[in-house]
């Protein structure tokens, strides 16, 4: 809720369940966008957070809960909310045999921009996504992080108030990466809210205003990452090395004393040892998201 007003909400679910047989994949889920904000979702493989796209989406529909994008109650009014959001899916769905502005030129007709607004329309996602010497290639000639910019460029032809984007850069290497990062922080400063799942940390706390961590379904915290970390794991961490029976010891006595701690398979790091003396040597570092996110849901990024 954005200063108690929940109409200033792009998204709001409510007790949201998603069913599929025996497994519940999204569980009782509570969930604000506020406008004009990037919010993360973050979590290891099966948290949910794809299926809480598609629920955004009424690719899927909700078992139990309330949904409203853009005010719009869902799935009732998913048209309505649909015109007025771009989708860039995890799964690369482009038209191979078309070029990329063919494949532009086709969703600006399905989102109805109006014949004489369509060119302008078609250069400023070409300009957005820096494909403009490329407006002629087809698709299959494009490298990956190209098809992935393209896609994120077909979800903003029509000027949407909400870009859902999930996970926007997987398998793209680091490098390409970082393009689709600029290109999503050109959306922000723009005041496009967006929504975002990630498996990606870092990518979750470079962008996102607020994070909602997710685990079997369920939301786990929530907070701007760094009032995470602040609050989950202090300031400082002390990471220990050793072997694993001097590890052991060393968890036994941090746990001992009210500390908690996580593995990183060749040393124990202790958090919130912030300005603590009684631990045996090891290298303190600043504590990062990426402790909250092993705290919280005991599963290693995959």
């Amino acid at each position: 809720m954005l200063n108690g007003v929940e109409h200033e909400l792009a998204i709001r679910l409510r007790g949201v369940v998603k069913r599929y047989g025996p497994i519940t994949a999204v569980d009782h889920l509570d969930l604000d966008v506020p406008l004009g904000t990037c919010v993360g979702l973050l979590g290891p493989n099966g948290a949910g957070k794809s299926t809480t796209m598609r629920l955004l989406t009424a690719q899927s529909i909700a078992d139990e809960g309330e949904l409203e994008v853009l005010g719009f109650r869902l799935p009732e009014e998913s048209k309505m909310a649909r015109a007025q959001s771009g989708v860039t899916p995890q799964l690369d769905n482009l038209d191979t045999t078309l070029t990329v502005e063919q494949n532009l030129l086709v969703f600006a007709h399905l989102y109805r921009i109006a014949r004489a607004d369509r060119r302008a329309a078609i250069e400023r996602a070409l300009e957005m996504a820096m494909l403009g010497d490329r407006r002629a290639s087809r698709v299959d000639k494009l490298s990956g992080g190209m098809r992935r910019r393209l896609l994120i460029a077909r979800a903003l032809i029509h000027r949407p108030r909400l870009v859902l984007l999930d996970e926007p850069t997987v398998g793209l290497d680091p490098q390409v990466r970082q393009g689709i990062w600029a290109l999503i922080d050109a959306l922000r400063s723009e005041g496009t809210t967006i929504l975002m799942s990630t498996h990606y940390i870092e990518e979750a706390q470079r962008l996102a205003d607020t994070v909602l961590i997710m685990s079997h379904g369920s939301a786990v915290a929530s907070g701007s990452p760094s009032d995470l970390v602040l609050e989950h794991a202090g300031r400082e961490v002390l990471e220990v090395y050793g072997q694993p029976a001097r590890l052991a010891e060393v968890e036994a006595q941090a746990k001992g004393e009210g500390l908690q701690t996580r593995g990183t398979g060749t040393s124990i790091s202790i958090l919130n040892v912030d300005g603590a003396t009684s631990f045996p040597a090891g290298e303190r570092r600043a504590a990062n998201l990426e402790d909250v996110f092993v705290l919280l849901t005991g599963e290693e990024i995959t």
